[in-house]
């Protein structure tokens, strides 16, 4: 140690040395859910971050034993950052009180974290950029039951073709856990499809006895058809 070390020391200033920089999705220093809504924040993986006004992360309760995913932000959740805030999202809001439940009962995502241009349907690279985050959602979350609604949603969490005609009054399951997953129509298109809102009814009293036998221990029976 120089004489000027020995110095420094004695009047208590320390030597410089160069620190690590801490990184801002360091689990020590947030939460997992804060960690991967910066993470959905800053996401430049796709070209849908040149035209976004901010993503769309997701909204409700954490610990819920529903989660309704959805296809894409649109206008109006483009503009407020919340999935479901438009004429869609007023009558998915009613849907769920249909069904017992207030909108902060439910977890509630989309495939996409940013709204495609003119509200398009998403592209294949975008929606295998973004859906790590709603896989990370779905994870963090722990739901008893998914509600996919639309085709999009429900073609990627089942990997599937095949219509969503064909796809609801069923139990399918989705991912290694099996979490028990049901298909209704999106809110978008019983807006311009009204005459089919009987048979979303139908899906959501489907949902809402799916919910309440496993209330009392019973497992749903999954459908175990190739789609």
């Amino acid at each position: 140690m120089t004489d000027f070390q020995q110095y420094y020391k004695a009047i208590g200033i320390l030597p410089w040395q160069q620190r690590q920089k801490p990184s801002p999705f360091t689990p020590t220093a947030l939460s997992d859910w804060d960690t991967l809504k910066q993470r959905v924040e800053a996401c430049t993986a796709c070209t849908l971050h040149q035209t976004r006004t901010q993503t769309v992360f997701g909204v409700g309760n954490r610990q819920a034993k529903l989660m309704i995913i959805g296809e894409a932000p649109g206008f109006h959740e483009d503009q407020q950052g919340e999935p479901f805030v438009g004429r869609a999202g007023q009558l998915l809001t009613a849907m769920i009180r249909a069904i017992g439940f207030d909108r902060s009962d439910v977890y509630i995502a989309n495939i996409l974290k940013c709204r495609p241009p003119e509200n398009r349907d998403p592209k294949q690279e975008e929606v295998a950029c973004c859906t790590p985050f709603l896989n990370q959602q779905i994870a963090l979350v722990k739901p008893q039951l998914l509600l996919a609604v639309g085709r999009i949603a429900s073609h990627y969490l089942l990997n599937t073709k095949s219509s969503l005609e064909s796809l609801r009054n069923k139990m399918h399951s989705y991912g290694a856990d099996e979490i028990p997953l049901i298909v209704t129509f999106h809110p978008a298109y019983l807006l311009r499809n009204p005459a089919d809102k009987k048979k979303a009814f139908l899906d959501l009293q489907f949902t809402q006895r799916t919910l309440r036998a496993f209330t009392h221990g019973s497992l749903p029976r999954i459908n175990t058809q190739a789609l």
